[in-house]
């Protein structure tokens, strides 16, 4: 067997026989591959010898794909370790060095606002308040609410004064309620950032929780509600102790206060329906009590449908504090968020009812068109429709309707624009919704949520503005009118001041409100004990933080004073539209949240239009 050597001659391999010895012996060696002439290389080889080439194998190191000299390789690999010695021992100083932290950026104007404004909710409670209310003035309060009324005989204890008296009133204060849930389901991330989300949480269920006392919530079906707990009676000459006769801290009542049930009160109870059912969506994640919510807002809204009738009919306290002017409005607001706590498409086929709306005035405009308010829900739930046009598309049979109150609202945000002067303005800036009537702000604050909801859900559908008949504005547009209007409440007006009590330098010190003007110092005043805090002229001994006064006058002027209630008296409507807008214009981005508002609306599919009639020659 033959092959070949390195050196290129043939090589004989003998078979195995014999030793080792033996073959070398008998070797047979090419003699012509050895007359062949060496090369340089092959002869240093052959004259190196193995010693010598293990020698030069030493001084190099293979380390797989690159063969490198080893005195190279050894200080490589001793600075490396040097270097991150080096580095641990830097890593471990600059941690042992103590670390000033940037602080964070300041909060706008708009959150610290928002944090005073939700205190005024604490100050207001009834009852038995918790221990973090955080307010040291206040304490328990009317534990008897209900319980003292011989035709009642039922705890309607807790809820929330409803201004600077100690009446109930559940109309205005289901709206406030109202209200704040829509705030929450939009902005929860904001609330959440800014720390206040629990808060919230917590002044919605406080308010939730006594609307369920006021009816059988556990019914389907019922004949009355609780409309008012306490009288204001204001009958000229009368001495009756009651919550307007008597200035008294609401912890000192002794007298009685009565409760007023109504039996056919279409737009209070359609009003304490959406609220329970708003409350039920910010409560979502805790099923037991928002399905609760769910029924009660179910009940009080089929009592709303089966016993028509206006809540303040008759000349009642609320027909001179909070009259109704209609419930249609609450009909189409109502089932609304009916239909966004339920699913059940019953509802928005009632919401979209072109009857409906043409009842509550959505195609006759008047002088009060576009202003949301405790009485006319109108604003809010074309508002409201048009989310669910732009976010859901539910098409036919409602897209006709809902495209009509898209359209209505675009007008209306268009009304809220200075070029247009659909209403008055004051020399300062501030839109006149009321056209100059006292209590100013709580209209304004209201238009502020509105304008910065909408342009939240534009700019949410990627849709860059509205139009105004031919022209086309942009959301900027819209949010700048909102924070004009938020930025001359909290104090860039003639008069350089604040009407959110607690903030800025310059606010108001005679809020018109019981709790705040009498010092808790252990006497008990009395109803007349008390009027000597109501006439004096010291700034109130307690402040009530967050409070949103009523507002300047339609020249800018402002009094003062504490007995002119038209000007310095708080209400929960007015606290509520106030964190609605604050919340909506803090932080920056984090817009609405799209789909939390339709956690109970199941996937829709909408159904094909019919076909065309057929075709005749």
């Amino acid at each position: 067997m033959y092959g070949r050597d390195p050196w290129g001659g043939p090589l004989e391999i003998c078979p195995d026989s014999g030793t080792d010895d033996d073959r070398s012996r008998n070797l047979d060696i090419d003699r012509g591959a050895l007359s062949r002439t060496l090369d340089e290389t092959q002869q240093s080889w052959l004259l190196a010898g193995p010693g010598a080439q293990a020698r030069k194998k030493k001084k190099y190191v293979d380390i797989g794909c690159l063969v490198v000299s080893r005195k190279l390789f050894i200080w490589t690999l001793g600075v490396l370790l040097a270097a991150a010695v080096f580095a641990g021992v830097v890593a471990g100083i600059a941690k042992a060095i103590p670390r000033r932290h940037r602080p964070p950026p300041p909060p706008d104007d708009y959150t610290v606002a928002l944090h005073k404004a939700l205190m005024f909710f604490n100050a207001q409670r009834s009852g038995k308040l918790p221990k973090h209310n955080n307010v040291p003035w206040r304490g328990n309060s009317c534990m008897k609410d209900g319980l003292s009324d011989p035709a009642v005989r039922r705890s309607l204890v807790g809820g929330y004064y409803d201004a600077g008296g100690a009446v109930k009133f559940n109309f205005p204060g289901a709206f406030s309620m109202t209200l704040l849930s829509w705030s929450v389901i939009e902005y929860s991330t904001k609330y959440d950032a800014v720390g206040e989300l629990g808060h919230v949480r917590d002044i919605i269920k406080w308010g939730a929780d006594y609307f369920l006392k006021t009816f059988n919530s556990t019914a389907d079906s019922i004949d009355r509600i609780v409309a008012q707990v306490g009288s204001a009676a204001t009958s000229p000459g009368s001495t009756q102790p009651n919550d307007h006769y008597c200035w008294m801290r609401p912890e000192d009542i002794d007298y009685p206060r009565p409760v007023v049930e109504c039996h056919a009160c279409s737009d209070l109870a359609a009003e304490m329906a959406a609220a329970l059912a708003a409350a039920s969506i910010v409560f979502k994640d805790n099923k037991a009590y928002s399905q609760k919510l769910v029924h009660g807002a179910t009940t009080l809204f089929q009592f709303a449908r089966d016993r028509r009738g206006r809540y303040s009919a008759g000349g009642s306290d609320a027909a001179n504090l909070y009259n109704s002017t209609s419930y249609w409005d609450e009909f189409v607001w109502g089932s609304s968020w009916m239909y966004l706590a339920t699913g059940n498409s019953s509802y928005l086929t009632l919401a979209t009812n072109p009857k409906l709306a043409k009842h509550a005035g959505a195609f006759w405009g008047g002088p009060d068109y576009g202003v949301f308010s405790w009485d006319n829900k109108l604003t809010g739930a074309q508002v409201l429709l048009s989310r669910l046009r732009l976010f859901l598309s539910p098409g036919y049979p409602y897209e006709e309707m809902l495209r009509t109150f898209h359209n209505q609202t675009s007008i209306i945000m268009c009304s809220y624009l200075p070029i247009f002067k659909s209403f008055n303005r004051t020399k300062g800036g501030l839109i006149q919704l009321n056209h100059g009537k006292p209590h100013a702000l709580q209209y304004v604050v209201n238009a502020a949520f509105l304008a910065s909801v909408f342009s939240d859900y534009l700019e949410a559908a990627d849709t860059p503005g509205w139009y105004c008949g031919p022209h086309f504005y942009s959301i900027e547009v819209l949010r700048s009118f909102a924070r004009t209007q938020i930025e001359y409440i909290l104090g860039k007006n003639p008069l350089k001041m604040s009407y959110v009590v607690g903030f800025g330098n310059h606010y108001p010190k005679h809020v018109h409100h019981r709790g705040a003007s009498i010092p808790k110092n252990g006497v008990h005043y009395g109803c007349k004990g008390g009027w000597k805090w109501r006439d004096t002229k010291k700034p109130n001994p307690n402040m009530i933080v967050g409070a949103m006064v009523a507002g300047p006058d339609h020249h800018d002027g402002f009094k003062d004073v504490r007995k002119n209630y038209n000007y310095t008296e708080a209400t929960l409507a007015g606290n509520a539209g106030l964190v609605a807008a604050l919340v909506a214009l803090s932080g920056e981005g984090n817009g609405v949240d799209k789909n939390a508002m339709f956690s109970a609306v199941p996937p829709m599919f909408p159904s094909p239009p019919p076909p065309p009639a057929p075709w005749k020659p």
